[in-house]
């Protein structure tokens, strides 16, 4: 494989994406060898190489087309002159508004006190409805388009360049990433001791903490030793410059070894102090306010948690086919 990404190596690697796994290396060398014998021939022709090259790329076209062609994938749900656009749309509306959509509906339930299985009953039929609305809406709009004439709707839909070609994501994770993450962590580490020790607010020259006094030492020792388990995960990511299995797992592990007792605290009214919202906020709706932190908390502690393990998920995923994307492209 060359140390450095050509056009050809790009082009041919944004096609491979939708191509079945076991006819990748095949089509990969097939397409690389038609692109080289173009670019030879032109070359002999007087043209240089890197004009060359981009003339023959774009006369290929749309790589996701190309790979269509190649396996013969229909294009045709909403029409092979929208399609593409359409299904990445699409996809791109998922992924934003359904989470967004069922966390406003989930999170609304639980300030209104439901109940663990409305909350859920509510969340799923809220998901469906959103997906559905969202299919439905979407697809109408392209299905107009598609009907709304013979030529190409004016500025919405720009014809294919090499412009288009993703960028290679960068291998590995940088110093500015990890120096985020120590300052964080650090700062983090600091609060929770302040919180105890000095106090954010303090009442007759007493700390009044946010967290539970209880929590002091024990608690409050092993939600150190999670952020400095944190911290070292980080620096070893940061050493090993690419997300594993193994390091998606200790992720994992190390995001559920704090929710879960912070939300086994949290349930038994155990993880916040009760007092500092006593003494701070009007006696007549204290335990109200009490309440509502408490179920944002909960929800934010499920959030963050569930987003760290996607998060390494996906970039694990995500590095596996970027190795696997380099071999095709050393055929």
């Amino acid at each position: 494989m060359n140390g450095s990404t050509t056009l050809t190596d790009r082009y041919i690697a944004a096609a491979m994406r939708t191509v079945p796994e076991q006819q990748r290396a095949d089509l990969a060398a097939e397409l690389r060898a038609s692109i080289d014998d173009q670019i030879d021939a032109r070359v002999e022709q007087g043209e240089s190489r890197d004009a060359a090259e981009r003339v023959v790329l774009t006369e290929f076209g749309d790589p996701d087309v190309l790979a269509a062609g190649y396996t013969d994938r229909r294009l045709y749900l909403i029409g092979p002159r929208l399609y593409l656009v359409w299904w990445r749309l699409l996809k791109l509306l998922l992924c934003i508004v359904l989470p967004l959509g069922v966390a406003g509906i989930t999170l609304g339930q639980l300030i209104a006190g439901a109940s663990i299985g409305a909350v859920i009953g509510s969340a799923v039929v809220g998901a469906l409805s959103i997906a559905v609305h969202l299919c439905f809406w979407v697809t109408l709009v392209f299905a107009l388009l598609e009907r709304a004439g013979s030529g190409r709707p004016r500025g919405a839909l720009p014809e294919w360049s090499l412009d288009h070609l993703p960028e290679p994501r960068p291998v590995g994770v940088g110093v500015a990433d990890l120096v985020v993450t120590l300052v964080f962590l650090a700062a983090a580490a600091v609060a929770v001791l302040w919180d105890q020790l000095i106090g954010f607010v303090r009442i007759d020259g007493a700390p009044l903490p946010i967290l539970s006094p209880g929590l002091w030492p024990w608690w409050i020792a092993g939600l150190l030793a999670l952020i400095v388990a944190e911290a070292i995960f980080a620096v070893v990511l940061f050493r090993t410059r690419r997300w594993t299995k193994e390091l998606a797992f200790a992720n994992a592990l190390i995001a559920l070894s704090g929710a879960v007792p912070a939300l086994y605290l949290l349930s038994q009214n155990a993880l916040l102090n009760e007092a500092f919202f006593t003494t701070v906020i009007p006696e007549d709706s204290a335990a109200e306010v009490y309440s509502i932190v408490s179920i944002l908390t909960g929800f934010a502690i499920v959030v963050i948690a569930g987003w760290n393990i996607v998060d390494g998920i996906v970039k694990t995923w995500r590095m596996s086919r970027s190795a696997a994307a380099g071999m095709v492209q050393g055929f």
